[in-house]
């Protein structure tokens, strides 16, 4: 997985910093970890700045966040449990369980981001 940096922090606007050839794709997931700070957040890359840049929307709030944490590409976009475990069940817009009912009992996860079904189906 690509590790870049944040370079600038606007609200839920984040601006992440890779090596040259290391972009991450429209629409993947950036995740940026620092224990010390108790932050993790996930990002999801809304488009490409040039200089090897990327400016992503954070799906959480952005306070601690500073200039110069690392940055992971999760390498794919997104995703929620699907299936027949997940009815009744509530979950949050990264996929996580939040009604206190304990892990998904799904393992089957798809991004949030794919075609639409067609008419028929």
């Amino acid at each position: 997985m690509a590790t870049g940096k944040v370079v600038q922090i606007q609200g839920p606007v984040v601006d992440v910093e890779f090596a040259p050839g290391e972009l991450p794709s429209i629409l993947n997931a950036i995740t940026i970890d620092d224990d010390s700070k108790n932050i993790h957040l996930t990002v999801e890359v809304a488009q490409h700045l040039g200089n090897n840049a990327v400016r992503a929307v954070a799906m959480a709030s952005t306070d601690g966040l500073v200039r110069g944490m690392a940055a992971v590409d999760a390498g794919q976009p997104i995703s929620v449990p699907v299936g027949r475990g997940t009815l009744g069940r509530i979950y949050n817009l990264l996929g996580e369980p939040i009604d206190e009912m304990g892990p998904s009992a799904t393992t089957e996860r798809w991004p949030i981001h794919r075609p639409a079904p067609s008419y028929e189906d």
